[in-house]
């Protein structure tokens, strides 16, 4: 039999290589003699190229990748199949009308459809270019996510594009075969789409140049299409260079390659030789894929997509010229190719350099403005320098010097224009302004003399700032407002971008709905999609109109006021698209919205920058502009009167009466809300608010006259619609006298008859406001019904009614009956107003009637009672009803005027349950003679009115939570089944809602939100790692749009506090920048943690920034900070994004040299951000920076506090402390002086306040210093008195810095605030302090007193620390009640530390007994307090621990102050009560600790349980090694000396043993403590001290095995770390791994006790005993051969020696015979001395282990012997 076998195969394609097959000729002397040759060249290269279909079975499978490729190559041909079907035919548009509005309209649409299709084919060619780019590689590299997003980018613009060239074409279809022409080109743009999605398919078969020709086509094109429309707005020149330097690199490139091509030739290593090639050919094709960029993205190069896509390609060339030049460097060392290769390579730089420079100055730059344009950038710069540099009088002169040439420079150009002008009005012109610029030049250079000759002269400083200033708008005047245009052009080109990215966002949402798997997010990002659209329309038409009429302040005011409008929900747009993303399964539309998404960001940021720095160089004119757009309005709506007139009035496309009305209604209340802001803001004489009041009144207006037009143009009724137009002319014309007379209150805020003429006025607006709303269908009608209640109500007026004629029941019935038609009719009333205004109009007419039905019913009822106080109760039930009715129909017109108004349906709900109740009433009090029937009607009635609730569910009725609303509907069910008990006894009640469980759900609630957080953080920080900034800049620009949030929170401090955490944050930032700048180059890894922290950092910085900028005075300081709060926040997102690419690919030096510059920015930022502040008050900031130094000093001290009690702190020379002593008291008086004058400051000016700040700065500088070098004069021998002196200027220092934070906080404060008491408090303690220093230096030297001064200085301390622990302050961080419990050890020590001192009366014990009380009450406060205000503690258990806190250190304060009494009078009885001073403190003690306890709960666990104790010693010993591994990691080898040495080869070994040994000793132990808790888990040790005898005993040997495996790994590390540096031996380094290996041994042993031989945690504490072991040995043997090796080369070191000259460290042997017995003495006596230190050292070594063994288990010592 025969089997057939199918067998797949896998093809590894290849690239075809180009070489050269000739060999040198190889010449031999022949047989013959010389013979001649012949030289020639080989024929060009042959190649032959087979063209045929593959057969399939022999085609690579598709990886899944290129699978979901194709998926989105399918799914956009279709789209692009669709484009193209739907671009064959023109759309239909209703006809138009030809009034101004239409026309306007038309216009409007026209630019709107033009800007939308020039944004989309930007992204189209930017697409395009980026799957050149991305397809360019090897196939096994490509990315076909960031393909497919970019093919989707193209397809989902295109789709989009097609609505919006079908429209235009609509619209131009007026002129002759413009429509159909513009169609075609669409076309074959779609069909140029359509060629290469075919091409790029991963299975396609097409030769690369396909895809490279089809994407040239697209390029082609899009420019056709452009020019179509008149869009092809970029320089033709400009693409003409741009295409003349790509090709320019290309040819540079060649030539690279060429060279390339010779060092291959010569390289000998064929590996090195094949580098070369590939690097050659990369280079040769990243050249070509940047020509083909240049050439797709050239139409549009004016976007900043493509300008992205062109850089990232000439990036692509740069890397590879370098990775070129490094393969050829490394092939060959022939000094002269590599010369020629290098050469090449420059020039392909230069090239290159110039071709990105060139798009760079197109994005930066713009529109070109003039000539002078650079110089007034270098004036505008160079000012801003000097303004920021006050203080810096040098900084100051030499930006003056810079702005002086540049003023020069601009006369002179300005002089030769003049005298090249032929208009003689222009060349005087030209010549005034450049007198006039001369001018105020000359007084600038004067002012800068002045400023330095006089640098201290703050004064001087302030006339070159004031001289530069006017020299700023000469500038301006002079350069024609070049300045205030080029503003205006950014802000022009800002806007079209963000409007372009906000289009591309909106086509990549559309895009991502299908694949959107949360429809509440979809959902959400299509209602910001629509509100932005909605704002689009208006930002193009204000580029427009901007662009058009360049001089037109009208014009830029109201490209200001679009942009301004655009931030809000283009910001909510960029929030709801980035939560969507997650949810889209589409990997490419995922992408495709992300990256839409961060560009808008981006754009917005640009934006709200730009649209703040015009709003500031276009001044106030909000008023002007605002009358100009009125009367626009006006002559609008006259326009649209004719045409209604002569029948021509048309709605435009969209437009229905239903929409307009509610439009109308909405916006008549916008009016007249914006109307009250200006009335209010001119009588105040606010300019600033009156202008921001007109431009919103203007907006509303705007509203309201196309509203008014659409109601007009789409009823039937001509009379309605002339009625309509007519009021909403009076409107306009009413609102702009309204304007104009605001605007002359303005100038006289306080005259009487200019108010009383604005409010006649606005009562005029109001009348024609109210007539307008009136005119809409439905409102006249529910008016007529309102009237006719009115006129039926009268009835009601007269003294005394006429009995009835009628019987009783049968007036009763009528009664009831007209009851619940009036009843019924109100429910229509309230259904009516959610339906069309018809209906409305047929309810209120039914209620009327039926409300005259019931008054007669009522009235005829009344007749029938039988006294006149039932009559009279009866008519004021009618009333009652009257008024109610009244009050429904005003609500239901109100609320169908403006549907979406607040509360609108609330109260129209309320309003219809008061007519059923006030009609209940009625009923009641007619019906009591039958009892039962009145409570029966009600509830009918009431049954009926809820009724119509339930018919529209989604509407609410209350404002009770859903919860609520579920508990209500429970208690209700329970009170309805007991009632309906009384009816029928098988009714059930139902059950109470389960309230216990909201604790458990709210609980869950909070754990699940911490999960959250915690997971936020862990993936932000891993998204730093890798480059992932998105985050961070949405974090930064999310902070700085609520800079921006109209009015901030209601501030809860003054400036100062503001003023404070915003100088903290800035400088940090500026930190954080200079690191990160340092890190670019050394450790970019790093960077993601540093701009995490940056973004951490903005974002507090933003909010305090926004309460600093509320809280400033003037108003002008405050926005000045707020501006440049922004700026620096813009600088951190591009510093950020920077950080995000170099991280992605670190050795980028464009990338690199990019952060370096946006890191100085930020730093400059920082700088201006801080003068800003400055400028707000100028002696607060200077109290910031004093306690910032003043803070750094305490921290000084606190490290010399730790050399002193090291016993290392010595003098340098052999001073005492006689030498500084009077030093020490001059400076302590002048600083005494200088606390004055800053107490005295608080209350005089900022500059003196200054002064003071920062005199008092220096002084406790200058006086720290000398105290240091006095204590260090009093010798190491004596260190409790050196703490004793440091201890005293410490308490100095902290108490100047809560001094200067007082002075601070009461700087500018009237006498009687409570902050000048806080501030003389301060000075109190201050001058205590002080006095207390000066005390304690005269009595250093006394050594009978000292102690005592010592102590008195502690307790004064210590009362001061308690005083801060009794404040209401709460502490910034919190710690646990264990540490809490652990501070108060220190209290029981320094307790029986200071009852020993008092009993010895000795002044070192008392010292060391002051030092070690400040040390342990400080500390136990300051946990007690932390512990306290942990968020789980109870208020109870706090104001518990926090009164024993307080009582304890009271008792200690008495221990001390009775040691004293004792010092001072040594008497026994004296000394005999320490013992109860020292109970009190115990007890205490005691109570602290049982009060620490109630903070834990139930979860506490004893610190002093061995089990616990012997888990934590595990951790904290895993701890303490991995840290002594991480000190391991860090460190190097020492420098190699210069001559060769072989003993110092073995470092390496060293360092990687002990690492090795570390990382091992660290699992070793963590598996320990794995071991302990399975030995608690398994009760064979209790958790709770049940069986301390056993377990204890247990828990202090697996303890103190733990200690010494940590101690002896710690010390391993140390001896490694001194051996490599050189500074210990090697045997110090076996001795320690040998001290690692037995300790590790009793650590197993120890483990072994109790544990189970065969459990899993054993058995991996035995493998990493194993380890740890193998790895010391290896350590053992490296050091070993080390000390051989050493000791060889000693051995012939002595060797040579011996036969050599002896040097200067010989022995000299002398030859006397006395003097050589006396040398022979002295060696003997050395040697009996070391011999005799030997032995010692061993003695002690054993008692060592002899009391390390008693603390051992049995099972261990009995193991051990």
């Amino acid at each position: 039999r025969r089997s057939t076998i199918l067998q797949q195969q896998f093809n590894r394609t290849g690239k075809a290589e180009h070489g050269s097959v000739a060999l040198p000729a190889v010449m031999r002397s022949g047989s013959s003699g010389p013979e001649t040759f012949n030289v020639g060249s080989m024929p060009s290269p042959q190649q032959q190229v087979m063209v045929g279909q593959m057969h399939r079975g022999h085609m690579p499978p598709l990886t899944s990748a290129q699978q979901a490729l194709m998926g989105t190559i399918n799914t956009s041909m279709h789209a692009v199949q669709q484009a193209q079907e739907d671009l064959g035919e023109l759309d239909s548009l209703p006809p138009l009308g030809q009034d101004m509005a239409s026309r306007v309209w038309v216009q409007n649409k026209v630019d709107e459809s033009k800007h939308e299709i020039h944004s989309q084919v930007d992204a189209i060619t930017a697409g395009t270019a980026s799957v050149v780019n991305l397809t360019a590689g090897d196939p096994a590299d490509t990315d076909y996510t960031a393909v497919g997003c970019a093919i989707t980018t193209i397809s989902s613009n295109l789709t989009e594009m097609s609505k919006g060239v079908k429209l235009l074409a609509a619209l131009m279809d007026d002129e002759v075969g413009s429509g159909e022409d513009l169609l075609r080109a669409a076309r074959t743009l779609a069909g140029a789409v359509s060629d290469l999605l075919k091409a790029v398919q991963p299975a396609s078969a097409e030769p690369r140049q396909t895809v490279l020709t089809a994407a040239g086509s697209i390029g082609q094109a899009s420019g056709d299409l452009l020019r179509q429309i008149g869009e092809n707005e970029t320089d033709e020149r400009f693409q003409d260079v741009l295409m003349s330097l790509a090709k320019a690199v290309a040819n540079a490139a060649a030539m690279l390659v060429l060279k390339a091509k010779n060092v291959a030739q010569v390289a000998e290593d064929t590996v090195l030789q094949n580098r070369v090639i590939a690097a050659a050919t990369q280079c040769a094709l990243s050249t070509s894929q940047l020509v083909a960029c240049a050439k797709v993205v050239s139409p549009t190069i004016s976007s900043p997509v493509c300008q992205e896509q062109l850089i990232e390609a000439g990036k692509l060339v740069d890397r590879s010229v370098e990775n070129c030049v490094r393969a050829c460097q490394a092939a060959t060392a022939d000094g002269e190719l590599l010369k020629q290769v290098s050469a090449a390579a420059s020039v392909v730089s230069q090239a290159l350099h110039d071709l990105l420079q060139h798009v760079r100055q197109f994005a930066s730059r713009g529109e070109p403005i003039g000539r002078y344009d650079q110089a007034t950038d270098t004036i505008m710069c160079v000012t801003e320098s000097i303004f920021s540099s006050m203080g810096d009088a040098g900084e100051m002169v030499r930006q003056a010097r810079v702005l002086a040439q540049a003023t020069s420079d601009l006369v002179n150009a300005m002089r030769s224009d003049a005298e090249a002008e032929i208009d003689m009005e222009n060349s005087k012109k030209l010549l005034a302004a450049a007198k006039l610029l001369a001018d105020s030049t000359a007084r600038m250079v004067e002012a800068a003399k002045g400023a330095a000759a006089n640098p201290e002269n703050e004064d001087q400083q302030q006339r070159l700032r004031e001289a530069a200033e006017g020299l700023r708008v000469a500038t301006n005047a002079a350069a024609q407002n070049a300045i205030k245009k080029k503003i205006v052009n950014r802000l022009e080109v800002a806007a079209k971008q963000a409007a372009a990215a906000a289009t591309q966002t909106i086509a990549a949402s559309q895009n991502a709905a299908i694949s959107n798997k949360n429809p509440a997010a979809q959902q959400q990002l299509v209602q910001s999609c629509k509100a932005v659209a909605d704002h689009i329309p208006q930002l193009v038409q204000g580029v427009r109109g901007s662009q058009a009429q360049a001089e037109d302040l009208s014009a830029q005011l109201a490209l200001i006021i679009s942009s301004q409008n655009f931030l809000q929900p283009g910001s909510k747009m960029v929030a709801s698209a980035k939560a969507a993303v997650p949810t889209v399964s589409d990997q490419a539309a995922a992408m495709q919205l992300s990256q839409c998404a961060k560009n808008l960001a981006t754009s917005l940021a640009e934006l709200r920058t730009a649209s703040q720095k015009a709003h500031e160089a276009c001044g106030p004119m909000e008023i002007d502009s605002a009358l100009n757009t009125v009367q626009t309005l006006k002559n609008e709506l006259q326009d649209a009167k004719v045409a209604a007139v002569e029948s021509q009035l048309k709605p435009l496309p969209g437009e229905t009466l239903e929409k307009c009305a509610q439009d109308l209604g909405s916006t008549s209340k916008a009016v007249g809300s914006s109307m009250a802001q200006l009335l209010t803001c001119a009588a105040q004489g606010n300019e600033h608010y009156t202008g921001v009041a007109a431009r919103e009144t203007a907006q509303a207006l705007k509203t309201l006259a196309q509203a008014a037009r659409g109601v007009a143009a789409s009823t039937s009724d001509p009379a309605a619609a002339h009625a309509m137009l007519d009021s909403a002319r009076d409107v306009m014309e009413g609102s702009a006298m309204l304007i104009q007379e605001a605007k002359q209150a303005l100038i006289a805020p306080g005259d009487a008859e200019s108010q009383q003429r604005l409010a006649q006025v606005a009562k005029a607006v109001s009348h024609s406001l109210n007539n307008c709303v009136n005119c809409l269908p439905g409102q006249k009608d529910v008016d007529v019904a309102l009237k006719s209640i009115g006129e039926s109500s009268k009835k009601l007026l007269v003294d005394s009614l006429p009995p009835s004629t009628k019987p009783f029941q049968e007036a009763q019935s009528e009664l009831n009956q007209a009851a619940a038609d009036l009843n019924q009719s109100a429910g229509e009333v309230v259904h009516a107003t959610r339906g069309q205004s018809g209906e409305l109009a047929a309810a209120s007419g039914k209620f009327s009637d039926d409300f005259d039905e019931f008054l007669d019913a009522g009235i005829e009822m009344a007749g029938q009672a039988q006294t006149k106080e039932d009559q009279i109760q009866v008519i004021g039930n009618l009333k009652n009803i009257s008024m109610a009715s009244s009050k429904l129909l005003l609500a239901a017109k109100s609320l169908s005027v403006d549907p979406g108004a607040p509360n609108a349906k609330n109260l129209l709900a309320a309003a219809a349950r008061a007519v059923t109740e006030s009609i209940n009433q009625l009923i009641t009090l007619c019906t009591q003679q039958a009892p039962g029937q009145k409570e029966c009607d009600n509830a009918l009635r009431e049954l009926e009115t809820v009724k119509g609730m339930l018919d529209n569910p989604n509407e609410p009725v209350s404002d009770l939570s859903y919860f609520d609303c579920i508990e209500s509907v429970m208690e209700n069910s329970k009170v309805l089944g007991e009632s309906m008990a009384g009816i029928s006894q098988n009714a059930k009640t139902g059950d109470l809602p389960a309230q216990h469980t909201h604790d458990a759900i709210t609980e869950a609630a909070q754990l699940m939100k911490e999960a959250v957080d915690d997971i936020m953080v862990t993936l932000n920080e891993a998204a730093s790692e890798v480059g992932l900034v998105g985050g961070m800049v949405d974090a930064i620009a999310e902070a700085m749009s609520k800079l921006d949030e109209g009015t901030p929170p209601e501030p809860k401090g003054t400036f100062v506090d503001y003023q404070t955490t915003v100088v903290k944050y800035s400088k940090a930032i500026a930190v954080t920048a200079q690191e990160m700048m340092t890190k670019s180059v050394t450790n970019p890894e790093e960077l993601g943690g540093l701009a995490s922290q940056m973004t951490s950092d903005y974002g507090h910085l933003a909010l305090q920034g926004q309460m600093a900028a509320a809280t400033a005075e003037p108003e002008e300081i405050g926005f000045q900070i707020r501006t440049r709060v922004q700026d620096l926040g813009h600088g951190c997102i591009f510093l950020v994004q920077k950080a995000g690419a170099l991280q992605v690919c670190p050795t980028d030096s464009y990338t690199k040299r990019e952060l370096i510059e946006c890191a100085r920015a930020v730093t400059e930022k920082v700088s201006l951000v801080l003068s800003a502040l400055q400028a707000g008050n100028k002696g607060t900031q200077a109290c910031i920076t004093a306690a910032t130094a003043v803070c750094g000093i305490i921290a000084d001290l606190d490290t010399t506090i730790m050399f002193a009690t090291a016993g290392t702190l010595n003098a340098e020379n052999s001073e005492t402390f006689a030498d500084h002593r009077e030093n020490i008291l001059k400076t302590a008086k002048a600083l005494v002086e200088d606390t004055k004058l800053l107490v005295s400051g608080a209350a005089s000016t900022p500059d003196k306040l200054a002064q003071a700040a920062q005199s008092s700065a220096a002084t406790i500088t200058q006086l720290a210093e000398v105290v240091k070098l006095g204590a260090a004069s009093l010798g190491s021998n004596d260190p409790e008195t050196q703490v004793v002196l440091i201890n005293a200027i410490k308490d100095v220092a902290k108490a100047l810095s809560d001094l200067i934070g007082a002075t601070k906080g009461a700087a500018s404060k009237p006498a009687d605030d409570p902050s000048m008491y806080q501030l003389k408090g301060a000075a109190k303690v201050m001058v205590t302090n002080v006095t207390s220093l000066l005390k304690t230096v005269k009595a250093v030297e006394d050594e009978a007193t000292r102690g005592t001064r010592a102590l008195e200085a502690t307790i004064e301390y210590i009362k001061q620390e308690l005083t801060v622990f009794q404040s209401k302050e709460v502490p910034e961080k919190t710690s646990s009640p264990e540490e809490s419990i652990r501070m108060t050890k220190g209290i029981t020590m320094a307790t029986a530390k200071a009852v020993a001192a008092g009993n010895s009366c000795r002044q070192e014990d008392v010292i060391a007994t002051a030092n070690l009380s400040r040390k342990a009450v400080s500390d136990m406060l300051t946990a007690c307090k932390q512990a306290s205000f942990h968020p789980e503690v109870s208020e109870e258990v706090r104001t518990r621990a926090l009164r024993y806190g307080t009582e304890c250190t009271l008792g200690y304060l008495d221990l001390l102050e009775h040691v004293l009494v004792v010092l001072q009078k040594p008497t026994p009885e004296l000394k005999h009560q320490l013992a109860a001073f020292s109970k009190r403190v115990a007890g205490a003690v005691t109570e602290l600790i049982q009060a620490a306890e109630a903070m834990k709960g139930t979860e506490w666990v004893d610190p002093e349980d061995p089990t616990v104790i012997a888990e934590t010693e595990l951790l904290g010993a895993a701890a303490s090694i991995e840290a002594a591994a991480k000190k391991l990691e860090q460190l190097k080898p020492r420098a190699k000396p210069k001559q060769a040495d072989e003993t110092l080869d073995f470092e390496e070994q060293i360092l990687e043993a002990a690492k090795s040994i570390a990382a091992a000793t660290s699992a070793l132990v963590k598996s320990a403590s794995a071991a302990q808790r399975e030995l608690v888990a398994q009760g064979k040790v209790g958790s709770i001290p049940a069986n301390a005898a056993d377990d204890g005993q247990w828990s202090q040997g697996l303890i103190s095995a733990a200690r010494m495996v940590a101690a002896a790994t710690s010390s391993l590390c140390e001896a490694a770390n001194a051996s490599v540096q050189g500074h210990a031996s090697e045997e110090k380094l076996i001795s320690s791994a040998k001290q690692v290996a037995a300790s590790t041994a009793q650590l197993l042993v120890a483990c072994k006790v109790k544990a189970d031989q065969d459990s899993e945690a054993m058995r991996r504490l035995q493998v990493m005993v194993t380890d740890a072991g193998g790895k010391i040995l290896l350590l053992e043997r490296a050091a070993g051969n080390a000390v051989k090796r050493a000791s060889d080369n000693l051995v012939r070191a002595a060797q040579k020696a011996a036969f050599g000259k002896a040097d200067d460290d010989d022995v000299v042997v002398k030859t006397k015979f006395v003097g050589g017995i006396a040398q022979i003495i002295a060696a003997q006596e050395e040697m009996l001395k070391k011999e005799r230190e030997l032995e010692e050292a061993r003695k002690k070594l054993a008692q060592i282990r002899q009391q390390q063994y008693k603390f051992l288990p049995t099972e261990l010592r009995e193991d051990e012997g």
